[in-house]
Formats: structure tokens, C-alpha cells, sequence
């Protein structure tokens, strides 16, 4: 994403989508279709537990959506970054760079994109080492908070398998075949057959 924003600096919103993955609405614009200003307002999910279920770090209640940077969306497990939506300009820039620093990457985090994302949402505090090992109190960190909007997941991330997510319906903006690999039972060219034919007629043979 950075290198898309540093390559195309006049683009307006940089959209983000897995390698594995298929856009699957030839009519479907990004300005439009997540960032236009009544449909993101209605869409947006607001004081909603940013690490589900019960996560006291919650998206800002007041936050509209003319202020909203970034858009990401939940699966089963969490924050999801297959498919993200970001708003061009310094702070997409701030964010970036805060993202894939090298000291989050140096915590070698189960999901590196994902967890180093959630570091960035929550801050740890405390007192004393003894506080720090009888429980951890969580704020917000509302650099990030005050320019984040979670939307439901197939808005931008629906998932071709429904043991991962949100399943694919007709009319969905695309399909992203979530931890698939090249080969096995659950292989991403076996499981994007089944949507190809769609896609060709979205998009013609051509493309």
C-alpha cells in the first residue's frame, strides 16, 4: 500500500485486496461503494468492540464518516487485512510507516499484519511490574481510533468459505479465499474456479 501511495500520489483511496482474491462487481467503485459518505455513515459499526467479543476498545461512537481513513472489516478471529480501504494522504502515509516499522515487525507476531495492527490500536499501562503481571489495563489509541471505521465483513471481505467468515453472496464487491494455499484440499485455484465464470462475465474475456 505505501508504494501504491508513493506511486500514484493523486489517487484519492488506495484499496488494499489479498492476492487471493477476486473482484467480483465490474460496477462497483470504491468511492462509492465504501466511501461515500451516507452509505459508510449508515454501514459503519460504531462503539463496536475493536477485538471481538468483548473488547472494552471500542470504534469512536461519534466518528463520521467524512473523517474516517481507514476501512477494515472483522472475520472469526478478529481485525481481517485481506482487504482494506485507505484514504490518500499524510496520515495514510503516518499510518503506513507506523504499521510495517521494523520494531513491530521485529515481535514476531503470530499474524505479523494483522497483530502488529491491534498493537496499534491498544497501549498497555501500568504502574508497577506487579501491576503489569495481575492484569493488563487497556486504553485506546485514538491517533488510530479517531480515523477507523469497522464495516460488516462483505461489504469489502467476503470469504469464499463460511468456516472462515462471512460467505460470498451474489453482489458482493469481491471474494477473497481465505487461507488457502497453492496445492491440497483447499487449494486457491481449485476454489476460484467455482467463481470464474462469474467473474469473466463481469469483466469480459479480454481482461
Amino acid at each position: 500500500m505505501r508504494h501504491a501511495i508513493t506511486k500514484f500520489p493523486d489517487c484519492k483511496y488506495v484499496w488494499y485486496l489479498d492476492q487471493h482474491a477476486l473482484i467480483m462487481s465490474a460496477d462497483s467503485r470504491v468511492e462509492e461503494h465504501v466511501m461515500g459518505a451516507q452509505r459508510l455513515e449508515d454501514m459503519m459499526l460504531k462503539d463496536h468492540p475493536v477485538v471481538p467479543p468483548e473488547s472494552i476498545i471500542k470504534t469512536f461512537s461519534h466518528l463520521k464518516a467524512g473523517d474516517v481513513d481507514l476501512v477494515i472489516t472483522q472475520d472469526k478471529d478478529g481485525l481481517a487485512t485481506t482487504s482494506v480501504v485507505l484514504r490518500n494522504g499524510e496520515w495514510a502515509k503516518f499510518f503506513l510507516d507506523t504499521w510495517f516499522d521494523p520494531l513491530y515487525r521485529s515481535y514476531n507476531f503470530q499474524k505479523a499484519e494483522t497483530h502488529a495492527l491491534v498493537r496499534l490500536l491498544i497501549t498497555f499501562v501500568f504502574s508497577t511490574y506487579a501491576d503489569y503481571l495481575k492484569e493488563h489495563i487497556v486504553q485506546w489509541h485514538p491517533t488510530i481510533l479517531s480515523k477507523l471505521a469497522i464495516v460488516p465483513q462483505r461489504t469489502i471481505n467476503a470469504y469464499s468459505t463460511v468456516e472462515n467468515g462471512a460467505q460470498y453472496k451474489d453482489g458482493d464487491i469481491a471474494v477473497v479465499f481465505a487461507e488457502c494455499s497453492g496445492t491440497g484440499a483447499r487449494s486457491c485455484a481449485s476454489e476460484a474456479e467455482r467463481y470464474s465464470q462469474h467473474w469473466r462475465a463481469s469483466f469480459g474475456a479480454g481482461h
